[in-house]
């Protein structure tokens, strides 16, 4: 029997897209709920060309929990990854889904991570510390921002004159490359 992903995102879904397509053909594991916080995120329409359900819900349905569990049962979900989605996760669906909810962030944890650390402002603070690497971690959800269980990091080097646009370039390359096999390997394990 196949297992069931929802994908959690906030923006472009550029990752989204890549988990979904990554397990089209899988006969193992199904993208079968996209979710998002926001009714513009561009992450519904590339989910919905890609004939994934989509849902959006209100800041009163997170906080509660209760309408997004019956949401997930509704579609069999058994795993949950995050994939550029900004907000914490509340306590019912961490209690639903221990150790099911898995996170990606764009460097290396725990460096760069916390409340308000994503996107840009992750690449525009290594480039400020003059770091000589970023890259990405993939965890675990737990109760606080990105201090869950690590399960895999890959590094990208920072060049001294690289811009922050070229650190998110570098980073998203990494993304793209490692999230769908880990989550593949987590989900099956």
């Amino acid at each position: 029997m196949k297992k069931n992903i929802a994908i959690f995102a906030s923006g472009s879904g550029t990752n989204a897209e890549n988990i979904i397509r990554y397990f089209e053909e899988n006969d193992l594991i199904r993208v079968s709920l996209v979710l998002s916080n926001r009714s513009d995120a561009l992450v519904l329409e590339r989910a919905q060309g890609l004939h994934v359900p989509t849902a959006v819900f209100s800041k009163d349905d997170w906080q509660t929990g209760k309408a997004i569990l019956t949401l997930l049962k509704t579609h069999h979900i058994d795993f949950i990854v995050l994939a550029g989605f900004l907000l914490r996760v509340p306590l019912p669906l961490l209690h639903a889904y221990p150790n099911k909810i898995i996170n990606i962030h764009p460097a290396l944890l725990p460096n760069y991570g916390g409340k308000g650390m994503y996107g840009d402002r992750v690449h525009e603070a290594v480039v400020a510390a003059g770091e000589k690497e970023s890259g990405i971690t993939i965890h675990y959800i737990d109760e606080h921002y990105d201090e869950g269980s690590i399960i895999f990091q890959a590094q990208c080097e920072v060049l001294p004159d690289d811009s922050p646009k070229e650190v998110a370039r570098k980073v998203h390359g990494l993304e793209y490359k490692y999230y769908p096999s880990i989550i593949e390997k987590v989900v099956l394990k």
